[in-house]
């Protein structure tokens, strides 16, 4: 589309548009408050929307407004057409020269504009739905079209600090959901409560799944309805999984006790909650994806009370970024959002980088990809295992963020048997990251083990 055609769209049309880039460039607080809610995809003229992708990008990079100068440094050194490197230069020269007499007015209706826009985007989505002849998805098209009536929008005006204090100092203001992890739980208050998001962090081979498995099993056996999404496993290796931490058979001896199984199997059965397995694509699949999942789960009789998603690195954001990290980072926000919304517990693992491979102990730093990953989770655990750790079933926990209370704590060398699914912190005494850190230094990198060595001395152990 070309200026020649954009220019006669009327009210909140082309010369809006301009007028609103303006805005959002020169007045950094009212781009403050757009920038979050504004998308490309809102403005008709191709250049304007490369302009607010420029913007909206050095702002997430940079957590500040470009000026117009560094706008055409960007725009020089990624657009390589000619003709469209000059057209967009062309377009910043007519954004500065725009009038800004209405600025009041433009800033005023920008909200509007957003709304307008994103209902346009609805109505497309929702008719390319109905083309197909699909009329079971009628509750996404409801989404759709919700998720579009409320950009922009404040759902309420906050809480007086006062009100209903007496809920607030009460035993159950929360209703926590145990990991089984006792460790954990101690730290967790219970556990974490419905619309809060646990994060485990841990390099390949580690344990996440064995982790995650464990957790989903207790809040089964708890009489919660559970779903636990996964990427890469066979969906017959995470019911073995769950086999073994029902019956305490170790995963390699399931099959020749196969009997002892199938006469436990039936009790099982009897809970009041349910749990589900479901294997998602590793290619594709967004957090919209699986709120659609868990939406159709809920209207067929089944509301989840947690969801465990193994794991987050396997999801795809629902749109592109300049860069991997901010993708990364956007889909942990999307699925806090989704927790939030759909009022539901959620944990979810994520990879650690190769610096946490043999650690001692897996730190924050040793994230892989987004640092944004670990920002959003409310509690998150790390776990690291040492060789000698692997052989014997063991691994090492810590806690690095806590909004529940204290975090900074060490479970070391703990029972962590991804063969048995046995993860037990009571026979680990917990130790903080700075006595622990003092602890490396004074006594070389061996000092872990010399200090189980020593417990299991005192102990009688051997």
């Amino acid at each position: 589309m070309d200026k020649k055609e954009v220019k006669d769209l009327g009210y909140l049309g082309y010369s809006f548009q301009i007028k609103l880039v303006k805005q959002m460039i020169e007045d950094t607080k009212f781009s403050e408050s757009i920038i979050d809610i504004i998308s490309p995809n809102y403005f008709d003229n191709e250049y304007i929307r490369l302009i607010i992708a420029s913007v909206k990008d050095y702002k997430d990079n940079y957590e500040t407004i470009p000026t117009y100068e560094t706008i055409n440094q960007i725009i020089k050194a990624e657009v390589r057409r000619e003709i469209a490197r000059e057209s967009a230069l062309e377009m910043v020269k007519e954004v500065i020269n725009s009038d800004s007499k209405d600025c009041l007015h433009t800033q005023e209706v920008a909200i509007k504009f957003c709304k307008q826009q994103e209902l346009k985007k609805a109505n497309q989505k929702i008719q390319k739905i109905l083309d197909t002849g699909d009329f079971d998805r009628y509750e996404e098209c409801e989404e759709i079209l919700k998720q579009a009536l409320t950009i922009g929008d404040v759902s309420d005006n906050g809480i007086d600090v006062f009100h209903a204090i007496e809920d607030v100092l009460s035993d159950d203001f929360r209703s926590p959901i145990q990991t089984g992890i006792v460790g954990l739980d101690n730290l967790m208050d219970g556990g974490l409560s419905k619309g809060e998001l646990g994060v485990i962090l841990a390099p390949f081979g580690v344990g996440k799944t064995t982790l995650v498995t464990r957790m989903a099993n207790t809040a089964y056996n708890l009489g919660y309805n559970v779903v636990q999404i996964f990427f890469e496993d066979n969906p017959k290796v995470i019911q073995r999984k769950h086999l073994t931490c029902w019956t305490e058979i170790p995963l390699s001896d399931l099959t020749e006790n196969k009997e002892e199984v199938s006469r436990i199997i039936p009790t099982l059965k009897n809970k009041e909650g349910n749990l589900i397995l479901k294997k998602m694509a590793s290619d594709g699949t967004t957090i919209p994806h699986i709120k659609q999942y868990l939406r159709k789960l809920t209207s067929n009789g089944m509301k989840p009370d947690i969801v465990f998603v193994d794991y987050i690195d396997c999801i795809a954001p629902t749109k592109q970024f300049k860069d991997e990290w901010s993708g990364e980072g956007n889909v942990m926000r999307q699925f806090e959002t989704m927790i939030s919304e759909l009022d539901i517990v959620g944990w979810t693992a994520i990879q650690g980088n190769r610096s946490s491979i043999g650690a001692n102990v897996v730190q924050a730093d040793m994230i892989g990809g987004s640092i944004k990953k670990g920002q959003i989770g409310h509690f998150i655990v790390s776990v690291a295992k040492t060789l000698e750790q692997k052989e014997e079933g063991r691994a090492t926990m810590a806690i690095l963020k806590s909004r529940f209370g204290k975090d900074g704590v060490i479970f070391e060398d703990i029972l962590f048997d991804n063969g048995t699914l046995v993860i037990d912190t009571n026979d680990s005494s917990d130790v903080s990251f700075l006595d622990f850190d003092k602890g490396v230094k004074k006594k070389d990198s061996n000092f872990i083990a010399e200090v189980i060595k020593k417990k299991r001395e005192t102990l009688g152990g051997g």
